[in-house]
């Protein structure tokens, strides 16, 4: 098997993980091994069935198109070998809850060994019942042999309590890391904030979320109304939807919109293709697939290049304000924050209302102040305005309901 090309301009992948050991017998499409370029971790599936030969070490870069392992296929299947071999995680998983087990048998016959007046005392003390000598029946701890018990300094210091751990980093975490540290060195990155009276959305999806999701079978979230509000300003503000490329910028008249989403392999941005054509409910279903993709480990490169703009949610880990750094060659990147009810004036008088901090943080050198500023403005306005800004007067019409 010849590692294949996971997306163009990548000519090089590492594996990550083989799935399985040498000599296995695998199955046709069984998953063989992970593998890492610099955008993607992507699953190897066998190509055909039978005893597999790895042809290579966890952590080997290697070139696309190169000889990663052999599978004979004239090989027999091992009696009473009726479905593929476990992976190495798999198998270790029933030795582990076993040896879990077998601690805890021990930790409770050792606990067992002291009287009750003798655990309280050792308990206190902060000393394990097991590392006292007993003097009583059968070596059980007596109450003087507790009273008497001094913890020992040495087992503080113990090096097996002192472990540490090195792991090579997958060739996409590296990759993350020269892009950030590429963007705070090359750019001119500025960030400004606002904050945004998330009131009328609240209204809004508590009047229309039950009918929402049963006509489209997907949830009225916050990202559609972002997302829209993005949109919105972007067309207002076009230098916002702009590249710089060497001495050139590059402007755009449509919306890729990336949205920031948490996978297994770590933090991966699928892209929302022209975002200006979407409905809410479009745009609620193209969040969903994608985020599902991204959890499953099936997002592909494709998936994730191209964005014009990118939205991301630090709000969900419970993030009051942070300034995002930009998703390269993009300009500029919206911030979404936790919502806190607040103590806010409204026309005079102190209300409580749901408040989001928003943050924009942009490139200095292709958009000025007035642009940035303005940008957020607008998002904020559409935001606290959605009937009108983003639904036309129809909120009915625009869920399509």
């Amino acid at each position: 098997m010849k590692v294949p090309s996971p997306g163009e301009s990548i000519t090089e992948v590492e594996i990550a993980t083989w799935l399985v050991e040498d000599g296995d017998y695998v199955e046709k499409d069984q998953a063989i091994a992970e593998v890492d370029s610099d955008k993607a971790t992507l699953e190897l599936p066998a190509e055909e069935s039978g005893v597999i030969t790895l042809k290579a070490e966890e952590g080997d870069a290697v070139e696309v198109g190169a000889v990663v392992c052999l599978i004979d296929v004239d090989a027999k299947r091992p009696e009473g070998d009726s479905k593929p071999k476990q992976s190495k995680s798999e198998q270790e998983a029933p030795k582990a809850a076993e040896d879990k087990k077998e601690t805890t048998d021990k930790e409770t016959y050792a606990t067992g060994t002291a009287s009750p007046a003798a655990k309280k005392i050792l308990a206190e003390k902060g000393i394990d019942a097991a590392d006292v000598k007993g003097t009583g029946k059968d070596g059980r701890v007596t109450k003087d042999d507790a009273i008497n018990a001094k913890p020992s300094m040495g087992e503080a210091l113990n090096d097996e309590d002192r472990k540490s751990d090195k792991k090579k980093l997958s060739m996409l975490r590296r990759k993350v890391a020269q892009r950030l540290v590429s963007v705070k060195n090359e750019t001119a990155m500025l960030t400004t904030f606002n904050e945004v009276d998330m009131q009328p959305i609240f209204d809004l999806r508590k009047e229309y979320k039950e009918n929402f999701k049963a006509k489209h079978e997907v949830g009225l979230g916050f990202m559609s109304f972002f997302t829209l509000a993005v949109v919105r300003a972007l067309e207002m503000y076009p230098d916002v939807n702009s590249m710089i490329d060497g001495d050139y910028k590059v402007s755009y008249d449509f919306a890729d919109i990336s949205i920031a989403v948490s996978g297994p392999k770590g933090l991966m941005v699928p892209v929302i293709r022209n975002a200006e054509k979407l409905s809410f409910s479009g745009v609620e279903s193209e969040v969903k697939r994608l985020a599902l993709r991204a959890r499953d480990g099936q997002i592909t490169v494709d998936e994730m290049t191209g964005g014009t703009f990118t939205i991301t949610n630090g709000g969900v880990f419970g993030s009051m304000l942070s300034t995002p750094i930009i998703n390269p060659p993009q300009s500029a990147i919206l911030g979404m924050h936790n919502i806190v009810e607040r103590p806010v004036a409204i026309e005079g008088k102190v209300e409580i209302r749901p408040i989001m901090y928003v943050a924009l943080s942009y490139d200095h050198r292709i958009i000025d102040g007035k642009e940035s500023v303005g940008f957020l403005v607008a998002v904020k306005e559409a935001l606290e305005n959605p009937v009108e800004l983003l639904m036309n007067g129809d909120a009915k019409k625009a869920l399509e309901l």
